[in-house]
């Protein structure tokens, strides 16, 4: 299979061009850690990146708490032997701590600068790498350790060299101000669908005035406007699925969410696509919105969503969206132009 050319965007100003999707490579980390996606196998997860890279994303993003670290080893796994000209760029997240000994607790967000040193310090040897294209704070710390201080921790370890760039994850635009002030936030990472819209009230316009790049997380709601949902499946979800536990998939958000995902299917027929790719396009059409990162168990997921690079949906189908979105009431936030 030939390596395609999908179409670029500045991702703000890191001096990185990315595709307009990334490989998000949360689900691929496994069960057995308290946001897991079940069990995987891990030959599926490296087939599902490289088949991604050889279509033509150029850039994957992971944190270490993804599995407690596996994904960023399946990451490493994936890209061994790439030439360095065919290397996608990597993003990966610290802040989030573990217990060993209680694997699926809840982990601690610390942002202490000798903990985030560990952290970067551990990324780079699961991940195989000398440096980090993008490295990102995942949630404000818990620990007391004051916004100043570990975006400081971030801004050193990128002069250092031991990152490309450095963003925050999860940070409303209030810290996103604080940071500013301190040094440039490169990166914002955010959840952004059609159904969890709150990112386009404050967060996506500040990033807008300040070149700020914006890669959301979750576009199709983890699954939920993937077209291949169902009540029956949410219903058999494991328990070690983080999903069994959402809100998002139980009625009555449920009913709503698969409503809107269904609205979807008339524009995917008339583009000859996906329910997924319009569900991803839909997101990336939005006002601020640099790429979107979605997740993927295997080579055939990659397929379902890739059309998004490329698909450019009308003023006519995001007017459609958006009224089904007022119609069926899913999700909450603005629904933008």
């Amino acid at each position: 299979m030939s390596h395609d050319a999908l179409p670029t965007r500045p991702l703000g100003r890191t001096g990185m061009a990315v595709t307009r999707v990334g490989f998000g490579a949360w689900a691929i980390g496994g069960a057995d850690w308290a946001f897991g996606w079940g069990a995987q196998d891990d030959r599926d997860s490296v087939a599902a990146i490289r088949h991604a890279v050889e279509r033509g994303v150029n850039w994957i993003d992971t944190a270490a708490i993804y599995g407690l670290g596996h994904s960023e080893e399946i990451v490493r796994e994936a890209l061994a032997g790439l030439p360095a000209s065919r290397r996608p760029y990597v993003f990966t997240k610290g802040g989030l701590v573990w217990d060993p000994a209680n694997p699926g607790g809840m982990p601690q967000r610390v942002g202490a600068a000798a903990s985030l040193r560990r952290e970067v310090e551990a990324s780079l040897r699961r991940l195989g790498v000398e440096r980090i294209d993008l490295y990102q704070m995942h949630w404000p710390a818990h620990d007391g350790t004051p916004l100043e201080e570990y975006w400081q921790t971030l801004l050193d370890l990128k002069r250092a060299g031991l990152v490309g760039a450095v963003g925050l994850s999860n940070h409303d635009a209030t810290q996103l101000e604080i940071a500013e002030r301190i040094g440039p936030v490169d990166t914002l990472q955010p959840p952004f669908s059609a159904i969890d819209r709150g990112a386009a009230a404050a967060e996506l316009p500040w990033c807008q005035r300040h070149e700020t790049g914006v890669i959301v997380y979750s576009p199709m709601q983890s699954g939920l406007l993937s077209g291949g949902f169902s009540a029956a499946r949410a219903a058999a979800l494991p328990a070690n699925d983080w999903r069994a536990r959402s809100a998002d998939f139980r009625d009555p958000a449920l009913g709503r969410n698969l409503a809107l995902a269904e609205a979807l299917r008339p524009i995917a027929a008339r583009h000859g696509t996906s329910v997924a790719a319009v569900a991803v396009a839909w997101v990336v059409g939005c006002p601020g919105v640099t790429a979107a990162i979605v997740g993927a168990r295997s080579p055939a997921q990659v397929d379902g969503w890739l059309d998004a690079a490329r698909l450019e949906l009308t003023p006519a189908n995001r007017a459609e969206i958006a009224a089904a979105i007022r119609a069926t009431g899913a999700g909450s936030g603005p629904i933008p132009d």
